[in-house]
């Protein structure tokens, strides 16, 4: 069991096996988030921004029909020179 106190400014310190746990390092954010059970749940907030960001281009590359680097180079460059350059 991982423990800890409230100051009375409402800070914590997050034990160092939770922080690992969570590749949590010093100036990282963390976020709260109750489940279905009304628990409450920490989170890295970059990782949860990553997930969040994976899951919302889910099917991006599919749809744009990229199934390789050079698909991927090949819209990066119609993107910074245009179309046909």
């Amino acid at each position: 069991m991982n423990l800890a106190k409230i100051s009375v400014n409402g800070q914590i310190t997050v034990p160092v096996e939770i922080r690992r746990k969570l590749g949590l390092k010093s100036g990282d954010k963390i976020l709260f988030l109750q489940n279905q059970n009304g628990e409450i749940v920490i989170s890295n907030a970059s990782s949860a921004a990553v997930r969040k960001a994976q899951a919302a281009f889910a099917g991006a590359a599919e749809a744009l029909g990229v199934t390789s680097e050079d698909d991927i180079q090949a819209l990066v460059d119609e993107v910074r020179y245009g179309k046909g350059q």
